[in-house]
C-alpha cells in the first residue's frame, strides 16, 4: 500500500516546492492539495454541510490555487505523484480545465491524479452561478466532456447542461487515456453510479463515511452496467493521524494508497510529523 500526504497550501503555510521536497525525500508516493476559491463570510452552510458543525479553520479561505501549486512541485521532484484532494468539477469551466489537467500531466511527466468531489459549500457555488442542486449531474457532464478532450483529435459534447461543438485542444495527458479519476466522499446510489460509469478509483475520508457499505454500493453499480468492480482503485483519505493498527487493517484489505493529514503550518511543524508518518511506509 503507498502512503501520501495531504495539506491545505496556505500563505501562512510551509510552501508548496520546499514541501514536495520534503516529501520525495522520505520516500512518499503522493502529495495532494485541496481546495476553495473563496469561502463567503455569511456562513450560511456549516463546515461539510454537517449541523452543530465547529467554525470552519481558515485555512480553507486561504489556500493557493491547487494547479499552479501542484505545477510547481512537479518540477521541483522527480518521482512524487501530485494530485488533487479533491478538486470542485462543477464550479470550474471544464475546457480550461481539461486543459490545465493535461497540462499538469504532461509537465509532470505522468505523475498527476485528479480527485473529484462534488462540494458542500452552498454560498460558494452560487458565487460561480452554480446551482447547488445541480452540480452533481454538472460534475458528471464536466467529466464526459473532459474525457471528450483527452482523448479525441475532434472533441465535441452535448448534455442537459453543457454544450460544446466539435473543436481542437491540446495538449493531450501522457496518461493513457488520461490521468485517474478518482471520486472523493461517501458513496451513496448516485454517487456509485457515477464512480462506475466514469471513474477509476474511489478514495472517501476514513471514519467519516460507511466505507464497507460504500463499497458494496460501488461493487453493485458496477455489476450493474458490466464493469469489473477490481478495476476500482481504492484509497482512503485520513481525517486524523492513523493508528499503526488503522494503516494494518488497510493493507489487509488490498487498499492501494492511504493519504495522511498535515497541519498548514510552517516547517518547524510538519517536517516532525512527516518524518512520523514516514515509520509507515514499508
Amino acid at each position: 500500500m503507498e502512503i501520501g500526504v495531504i495539506i491545505f497550501p496556505t500563505d501562512k503555510a510551509i510552501q508548496p516546492i520546499p514541501l514536495a521536497k520534503e516529501v520525495e525525500s522520505r520516500g512518499f508516493e503522493s502529495l495532494w492539495f485541496p481546495e476553495h476559491s473563496h469561502i463567503p463570510c455569511s456562513r450560511e452552510t456549516p463546515w461539510g454541510g454537517m449541523k452543530n458543525a465547529p467554525p470552519l479553520p481558515e485555512e480553507y479561505w486561504r489556500s493557493h490555487d491547487q494547479f499552479v501549486a501542484l505545477a510547481a512541485c512537479a518540477a521541483a521532484t522527480t518521482k512524487l505523484r501530485v494530485g488533487t484532494g479533491i478538486t470542485l468539477v462543477a464550479q470550474r469551466d471544464p475546457i480550461w480545465l481539461a486543459k490545465e489537467i493535461a497540462s499538469l500531466d504532461m509537465i509532470s511527466n505522468g505523475r498527476f491524479d485528479f480527485g473529484i468531489g462534488y462540494g458542500w459549500n452552498v454560498e460558494e457555488m452560487r458565487n460561480h452561478k452554480l446551482d447547488f442542486t445541480k452540480r452533481r449531474d454538472i460534475l458528471r457532464e464536466h467529466i464526459l466532456l473532459m474525457k471528450e478532450l483527452w482523448t479525441k483529435e475532434e472533441a465535441s459534447f452535448h448534455g442537459e447542461h453543457v454544450q460544446f461543438e466539435k473543436s481542437w485542444a491540446w495538449p493531450k495527458p501522457v496518461q493513457k487515456p488520461h490521468p485517474p479519476i478518482i471520486m472523493g466522499g461517501a458513496a451513496g446510489p448516485k454517487t456509485a453510479a457515477h464512480v462506475a460509469e466514469f471513474c477509476d478509483g474511489w478514495m472517501p475520508i476514513g471514519g467519516m463515511y460507511d466505507f464497507e457499505g460504500g463499497l458494496k454500493q460501488i461493487h453493485a453499480a458496477c455489476k450493474k452496467i458490466g464493469r469489473d468492480p477490481a478495476s476500482i482503485e481504492i484509497g482512503v483519505f485520513f481525517a486524523m493521524a492513523p493508528t499503526e493498527d488503522a494503516i494494518a487493517k488497510l493493507a489487509d484489505l488490498n487498499i492501494k494508497r492511504a493519504i495522511l493529514p498535515l497541519p498548514p503550518a510552517g516547517a518547524d511543524t510538519v517536517l516532525p510529523i512527516l518524518d512520523t508518518y514516514a515509520k509507515h511506509i514499508k
